[in-house]
């Protein structure tokens, strides 16, 4: 019995996947592979908004928490702007992503820093201090305006 979208993901790929190479249109279950091509930008966008989230975590923690400052902090935000690089030399149709997201990822990450850190929200910009540039360069932000 072969294995069908439903009952074995990947098994159902590596088949869709031979009857594309063998030209076998009529057998291409054609309704659930448009569906997965669809998902793949939705995948793409989601980790690239995700990895934002991260990053302003981090950036906010660095600069209202100045005397916790961590090299696993450091690590996180490069990591991060790593895998936003990676995603847009795959997909050079995403560099203009991160700019259509920001507020909504920043709004994410606000809460979630005010969350870890246990600092009142009201303690973080409401709008997003940091650009799209800073966001995914080598830059850090001045610690810390809690002094």
């Amino acid at each position: 019995m072969l294995a069908t979208y439903d009952t074995d993901l990947t098994a159902w790929a590596n088949r869709t996947a031979q009857l594309l190479r063998e030209q076998r249109w009529a057998e291409v279950d054609w309704d659930h592979l448009i569906e997965e091509v669809e998902d793949l930008g939705k995948s793409e966008r989601s980790a690239i908004g995700s990895q934002m989230e991260r990053i302003m975590i981090h950036l906010l923690k660095w600069e209202y928490q100045p005397n916790r400052q961590s090299d696993s902090w450091l690590d996180s935000i490069n990591d991060g702007r790593s895998q936003i690089r990676r995603k847009i030399e795959d997909s050079p149709s995403l560099k203009n992503y991160p700019e259509q997201i920001i507020d909504k990822e920043y709004t994410r990450a606000r809460r979630e820093a005010a969350r870890q850190t246990g600092i009142d929200i009201a303690t973080f910009p409401v709008i997003c201090p940091y650009s799209i540039a800073q966001l995914l360069s080598d830059w850090l932000p001045k610690s810390s305006r809690m002094k």
